[in-house]
């Protein structure tokens, strides 16, 4: 046995038996992507131990009650941000108890007084709070920006004694605020946006509903895009059925843009019309209309909110990198630094890579609690990790993990958070966590382009490639000025599903080529038993790359199946040897 001074986290799910009852195997799916996303490792960050879980808590052992404080506050906030949009009857929270005192050791389990008055105080705790004893408000008084209210002394059960307990308060309290907090100002200009209510064109009152949903599903699906401030349902219902004066309406609610559309009905047929308008300018940004046939009114309106939805960002974004070349600001406020940078990371090349890190940097520097830019920070640091812009890559990694864990601390209901953990999670070839944050991120944004193609993507390293062909086909539909390199995610997906022409086609998009992409079409054109191309790919291959081997190659790739390498180190083979049958071990050497 050993005995020894330690603070004690004690965590309890709340309505555990509850919502098991009610869904068992959806609860426990929840309950574990809350543990691999946000409790593990704030544990971990905060230099905790867990001694022992149960169905629904857990025991953890913290060397420091600063430590624990910090972790438990942690846990409690970002779990209110998880649950903002979750009904209350579905909702994972957690009651928090700490204490400190001598706590024994032995067998990897802990016991004693001290733990025991921890797990006591914690079923004290309000649901999704944090209950403390007075030595550990003692300790934490003078180093955490917290406010503690003194709950009085309490009987607690099979405990003698009276113990004095403190509740900590959350409501708008931040752990790592800069030192002049007070004096800092938010300088996140997000564009603003306002749906009108659609007007219903069709003379007939039953297509009333329609229209409304389709502007609140509008409304809603918006919403989940965080880089932009999107007006309330509330506020521009108000508007419902007047005539209005469009930038008279915008200067009152305090938005940039407006959207406003129409639903006309025709015998069997829907019609749906919207257009994007600048409100600064009364220009017409962007227009579109949808003409279906009215077999599922209810499919109908799903369909056009997810365009619409997938769409309007994109507009939104081209008019303000427009307005930013335009004008070219000396001091760009923290969202406009952001888009610019994302712009420069678009175009992918080294120097854009640069000017990219010093936007983004900027943007942290002009707000430091703006989740959105550490996210793409960790992006843009990633895109220089991969093609080895940096100096040192294990710095760079790194700082790539770094930005991520704030990112996921300040708003871990941003999608691109998600979506850049998968990409990165990818790149260690940890496919397993890589599918937890890419289904996080698909969930808090199903219509997001880049989290649509990264879907296929994720599908090809699966070994699930004509799946992964759906999805990066739905992403260039949902953005038709997608990224070029959507294209090459469409050649290598084809290329794993053994369709050959499909992805030559796809490749063939490109304006322009890297050594990798031109070596996947140099095995495409070995498994079609087509010499000369094949040869002129990997011609491309060593002049672009002089020392590349194909070993080195696979060992960048992130196939879950080992027939999907050696498929991939068969087409390359092939194309080496001019030939279309198998290769012996001595020319598969000799290709190497």
């Amino acid at each position: 046995m050993e005995q020894r001074l330690a603070a004690v986290m004690a965590a309890d799910m709340s309505g555990y038996s509850r919502l098991m009852e009610a869904d068992e195997a959806g609860t426990v799916a929840r309950l574990r992507t809350h543990r691999i996303e946000l409790i593990d490792p704030a544990i971990s960050k905060n230099k905790g131990r867990i001694i022992k879980t149960t169905g629904d808590g857990m025991l953890v052992e913290f060397q420091s009650v600063t430590d624990a404080v910090r972790c438990a506050v942690e846990i409690q906030q970002r779990m209110k941000r998880r649950n903002a949009d979750v009904p209350q009857d579905r909702r994972i929270e957690f009651r928090i108890g700490i204490n400190i005192g001598d706590i024994i050791f032995e067998d990897d389990d802990i016991f004693g007084d001290g733990v025991n008055i921890a797990a006591r105080v914690e079923q004290l705790a309000d649901v999704g709070g944090i209950c403390i004893t007075a030595a550990v408000a003692t300790q934490i008084a003078d180093r955490l920006e917290l406010l503690i209210e003194d709950l009085g002394e309490k009987r607690l059960k099979n405990i003698s004694r009276p113990v004095q307990l403190f509740r900590i308060g959350l409501e708008g309290v931040g752990l790592s605020q800069p030192e002049d907090a007070e004096t800092v100002t938010r300088t996140v200009s997000k564009p603003s946006i306002v749906v009108l209510p659609f007007t219903n064109m069709s003379g007939d009152p039953d297509q009333e509903f329609f229209a409304d949903g389709l502007t609140e599903d509008i409304i809603t699906a918006l919403s989940r895009r965080h880089e932009l401030f999107v007006i309330s349902r509330n506020s521009s219902f108000v508007y419902k059925n007047k005539a209005v004066n469009l930038r008279e309406v915008a200067e009152k609610l305090g938005a940039q843009y407006l959207v406003e559309g129409s639903v006309r009905k025709s015998g069997d047929r829907v019609r749906v019309t919207v257009q994007l308008i600048d409100a600064t300018n009364d220009a017409h940004i962007w227009a579109d209309k949808y003409d279906r046939k009215l077999d599922d009114i209810f499919a109908i309106q799903d369909e056009v909110t997810a365009a619409i939805a997938a769409t309007l960002p994109g507009r939104v974004e081209a008019a303000q990198r427009d307005q930013l070349e335009r004008t070219k600001p000396a001091n760009m406020a923290a969202y406009e630094c952001a888009l610019a940078a994302k712009v420069l990371h678009h175009r992918g090349t080294v120097s854009d890579n640069a000017q990219a890190q010093a936007l983004i940097a900027r943007a942290i520097e002009l707000d430091p609690g703006y989740a959105h830019a550490h996210a793409w920070r960790a992006c843009i640091l990633g895109q220089a990790w991969v093609h080895g812009w940096c100096e040192n890559k294990e710095a760079t990694w790194n700082e790539v993990i770094a930005e991520l864990d704030r990112a996921l601390a300040l708003d871990d209901n941003d999608a691109d958070v998600h979506r850049i953990l998968a990409a990165v999670n990818v790149n260690n070839n940890a496919l397993t966590t890589a599918r937890y944050h890419q289904e996080r991120a698909l969930s808090l944004n199903p219509n997001y382009d880049l989290v649509v193609v990264q879907q296929g993507e994720l599908l090809t390293w699966l070994g699930r490639p004509e799946e992964g062909i759906e999805w990066i086909r739905k992403a260039m539909r949902l953005n038709p000025h997608h990224p070029e390199r959507f294209w090459s995610h469409l050649g290598k997906a084809h290329f794993a599903a053994r369709q050959y022409g499909e992805a030559v086609e796809a490749f063939m998009h490109l304006s322009a080529m890297d050594h990798l992409q031109h070596a996947f079409l140099a095995a495409c054109y070995g498994w079609l038993g087509d010499d000369i191309a094949a040869q002129a790919h990997l011609e491309k291959v060593t002049a672009l790359a002089p020392e590349f081997e194909i070993d080195s190659f696979l060992s960048t790739l992130h196939y879950a199946q080992e027939s999907d390498f050696e498929h991939l180190r068969e087409g390359l083979v092939k194309a080496a040897r001019g030939r279309s049958g198998p290769p012996s071990t001595a020319e598969d050497a000799a290709a190497r």
